[in-house]
């Protein structure tokens, strides 16, 4: 296969069936999604049976653990797919509406109109969900989309596409709307990323090494995020039976994701009950604790403990490690997390109201938490229905990516027969 003949072709073809979705009526649209999810729930044992293959093949070829884990597809995995197509389904569409509109002393009307991006390349490696989550975001912001997905999710990612192109090809929107990127071959991620005459804007969903790749090589915008080092920090006038709950929950519920919490910090004040209440309830998971001094001192006796590097607070674990720190108050552990944390999402657990809005005005992250576990950082439990991805970006969308994020606004003037003097 000539890969850059291919791709060129997969991007004109996007680029023309654009067109018909970005001027796609909500009801086409939501009937396609609907449609989508219909055909998902209806086909959970062929979506399994795909997915058992990819897993026999991933752990025969020696894939980490945290690989394995996103690479799952679950009864409740299947099942959420579908209900984040319907809760998209449920949202406003906010294609054509216009906002702020405003009369000029010369006699127009001035104001902006929200409108799809275009075409937007989807790179992710395991995680299946992401073909069903980007095509169906793509879908209702009215943008034509082009999914190469990772190798190891191949036969998973073929079948959810098939799915797809049936609900599009039911509500009669173009089968170019959607595009999957038919071969593995790596040469095709380089050949969409520098395409900017096809592809407006490329999302990447992958771990370090692929972003990395992506940040020197592309030439087309991107809307990422490159890791998830959050934070939890427990305040001194923190409510403990709030807390406890919500830094187990924040490193062990998954380990492999993006908003699970990789450093733990705690007030000083409450340390001695805090860690060893929670090192109880780690050691059941066998959670590694990489302490600082204090910390060390504090869990003496835990059974998985080693002294924390400098290295282990600029570090994503994506496994049953946690960082912990000790701090002397709020302050201190802001100054640590506008350091060290990379803008994804950071929490505080407190009662004080004045520090839960210093720590939310302060910490310069793209979700910032009171009171809630960093595994709540997400487009479906956002009331996105779905997300394209997490950006810890500052400019055009931050957080996660839902159907505004997919979008850009424009100018519209309405005249009536002005000229300017």
């Amino acid at each position: 296969m000539d890969i850059q003949h291919y791709m060129n072709d997969v991007g004109q073809r996007a680029r023309a069936a654009s067109r018909a979705m970005a001027r796609a009526d909500t009801a086409v649209k939501n009937q396609a999604l609907s449609l989508i999810a219909a055909a998902i729930r209806r086909d959970a044992a062929l979506l399994k049976d795909a997915n058992r293959r990819d897993l026999e093949a991933a752990r025969a070829a020696g894939l980490a653990p945290a690989m394995l884990d996103r690479l799952t597809l679950s009864d409740q995995a299947i099942a959420t797919m579908a209900e984040g197509l319907e809760q998209i389904v449920a949202l406003p569409d906010p294609i054509g509406e216009i906002s702020n509109m405003k009369f000029r002393p010369t006699g127009i009307q001035v104001g902006q109109m929200r409108v799809p991006l275009g075409v937007i390349g989807i790179i992710y490696e395991a995680r299946p969900n992401v073909t069903v989550d980007a095509a169906g975001l793509c879908i209702k912001s009215g943008n034509a989309t082009i999914l190469r997905g990772g190798s190891e999710a191949i036969h998973c990612n073929q079948a959810l596409a098939k799915l797809v192109k049936e609900g599009m090809a039911g509500a009669g929107l173009p089968a170019d709307g959607v595009q999957i990127v038919e071969t593995t071959d790596r040469a095709a991620v380089g050949a969409l990323i520098t395409m900017p005459q096809h592809v407006d804007v490329i999302v990447p969903r992958g771990g370090k090494g692929l972003i990395e790749r992506l940040m020197r090589e592309s030439t087309v915008p991107m809307i990422k995020h490159l890791d998830g080092i959050c934070h939890v920090y427990i305040d001194d006038q923190a409510d403990i039976e709030k807390a406890l709950p919500v830094a187990f929950n924040a490193k062990c519920h998954r380990y492999g994701t993006c908003n699970t919490m990789e450093t733990l910090l705690v007030a000083r004040e409450v340390a001695p009950e805090v860690l060893l209440r929670l090192a109880e309830l780690y050691k059941t998971k066998e959670v590694e604790l990489r302490a600082d001094e204090t910390a060390h001192a504090l869990l003496a006796g835990y059974p998985f403990l080693s002294h924390a590097t400098e290295e282990d607070w600029h570090t994503e674990y994506l496994g049953p490690i946690l960082a912990v720190k000790v701090v002397d108050n709020l302050d201190q552990a802001i100054d640590h997390i506008n350091t060290y944390s990379s803008k994804h999402t950071d929490a505080i657990v407190t009662e004080n109201y004045s520090r839960a809005l210093r720590f939310l005005r302060e910490v310069d992250s793209a979700s910032v938490m009171v009171n809630a576990s960093t595994r709540f950082a997400d487009g479906f439990e956002y009331g996105l229905g779905a997300e394209i991805g997490i950006s810890n970006d500052k400019l055009h969308a931050r957080g996660p990516v839902g159907l505004e994020g997919l979008t850009s606004l424009k100018y519209v003037v309405f005249g009536h027969g002005e000229i300017r003097q």
